[in-house]
């Protein structure tokens, strides 16, 4: 009998076996992602450029291209063993019922009350702002796991938390936002009447549904216009997906007890924290000539950054405060159709994961949602966890892969990210029930009317 088929349902490392340092996947990589730009200048942003928006200790890992592991603070380690570490689970069940010879595995990122894998990066960059002497941080948040994680990470080190909450989904996800509430976040509707930026957006765009664009806007000016406060940010940016390393890592060594490699790693794709998280140490492995590994990014449709944007500088927010960074985007003024559901509203990706797409490291393809609601569904009937809707992007593909090896036979296997459990996004479920969901996807002159709006400087 191999190995591979005395695999348990779920694989647990021991907690001694939970990473003690983070892996800078950019340390790997030939091309490094293009430096941030000073707007007005075009100039490399420096440390003492960046310093008024986030944290010291923050901005050094931002900017370390080079350091292949840091630690990781005893704090945050112990802060990790409430929740970490996370378990692998082979999907014997969706497998299965999809009568498929490929093995499916993924890794769950859901056991915690933020209910996703943002608490990974929440509770790091919470700990540097607390041991800079601060007193709280400021922050925007899309469907709300981001907020919500920070939240949980601000209330446990005695910090303030102020949320910028996209206005959609301050609407539509009331549960999440009064989840923040009980941690003693304070969370505001973006684009909201508090900012100047804020009140700008209002006027320029009345009834606009707002974007993580506009939010990080006001989050960044709330953070600059408040003494001892600094702007943290959930995805996106290099730290954040350095402090997400520790999701691959984790399903790296589970796999490697059982002498399993992956064919295919699959992972939701909307700022890239998950994603980067994910296939870090498998992506070094490829990077390094070590391994080969077929890796997809999934987007929506209706936001199809990688599928569908440019590959440029960008400013990262709407309000066109932030510095510029070279992406995939579709441009910083693009707001997502309100019908969209399913969280990854950002106009970019990460910097990362843009320069390895664009040298061909990685796969990107987009779903609709609808197709990717009914993938959500047969999950959980299957599988028994109800997944968030930015998750099912994943599943949606890996259901997909898993069926082409139906069609050829190919015994491959198959890992994805399920980021965190849908439990308080049940209005989107509800309205894929009741069949008011549509897929509303951009036109090419949609896209193209933001895109021409691209700054000039470093393009």
């Amino acid at each position: 009998m191999s190995k591979e088929s005395k695999i348990p349902y779920k694989i647990y490392l021991k907690e001694s076996e939970i990473p003690s340092k983070w892996y800078n996947l950019r340390a790997d990589m030939k091309n490094k992602p293009a430096p941030f730009l000073n707007p007005g200048t075009g100039q490399p942003m420096s440390f003492d450029d960046l310093r008024p928006v986030f944290c010291d200790e923050l901005i050094k890992q931002e900017l370390d291209n080079d350091t292949a592991y840091i630690d990781i603070p005893q704090e945050i380690q112990d802060f990790y063993k409430m929740y970490r570490p996370a378990p692998l689970v082979r999907a014997y069940c969706l497998e299965k019922t999809l009568d498929t010879p490929a093995h499916i595995y993924y890794k769950f990122e859901g056991n915690n009350t933020s209910g996703s894998h943002k608490l990974n990066s929440a509770i790091a960059q919470a700990y540097y702002a607390k041991k800079q002497g601060l007193k709280g941080v400021t922050t925007e948040t899309g469907a709300g796991q981001w907020g919500t994680a920070l939240s949980m990470a601000c209330a446990y080190l005695g910090l303030d938390c102020k949320v910028y909450m996209v206005k959609v989904s301050y609407e539509q996800k009331p549960f999440r936002r009064e989840v923040m509430r009980t941690y003693g976040a304070s969370v505001t509707p973006s684009p909201s009447m508090e900012t100047n930026i804020g009140r700008k957006i209002n006027e320029e765009f009345p009834g606009t549904t707002g974007s993580l664009g506009c939010a990080i806007s006001e989050a960044v000016e709330a953070a600059t216009s408040t003494e001892d406060y600094r702007y943290v940010l959930g995805s996106v940016l290099n730290q954040v997906l350095l402090h997400q390393s520790v999701i691959g890592l984790e399903a790296k060594a589970a796999l490697d007890q059982y002498e399993v490699v992956p064919d295919i790693i699959i992972g939701c794709a909307g700022g890239g924290s998950n994603l980067g998280g994910l296939i870090a140490p498998f992506m070094g492995e490829k990077l390094r000539g070590e391994k080969d590994y077929r890796i997809i990014a999934v987007e929506p449709a209706s936001c199809p950054s990688f599928t569908r944007g440019v590959f440029a500088y960008d400013f990262a927010d709407t309000g066109m405060v932030c510095p510029l960074a070279k992406m995939y985007t579709l441009g910083s003024g693009f707001i997502p159709s309100p019908n969209h559901a399913g969280g990854l509203r950002y106009h970019g990706m990460s910097p990362i994961l843009s320069q390895l797409y664009h040298d061909g490291y990685m796969e990107a393809v987009s779903v609709e949602q609808t197709s990717v609601f009914a993938a959500a569904e047969q999950f959980a009937r299957t599988e028994g966890i109800l997944p968030a809707p930015e998750s099912s992007h994943a599943i949606r593909v890996a259901i997909d892969e898993a069926l082409k090896c139906k069609e050829t036979g190919e015994e491959k296997n198959i890992l994805f990210g399920l980021t965190g459990t849908g439990y308080f996004d049940m209005v989107a479920y509800e309205k894929y029930h009741n069949h008011e969901m549509n897929d509303q996807v951009p036109t090419d002159e949609e896209l193209q009317k933001s895109i021409a709006n691209l700054p000039k400087v470093g393009n």
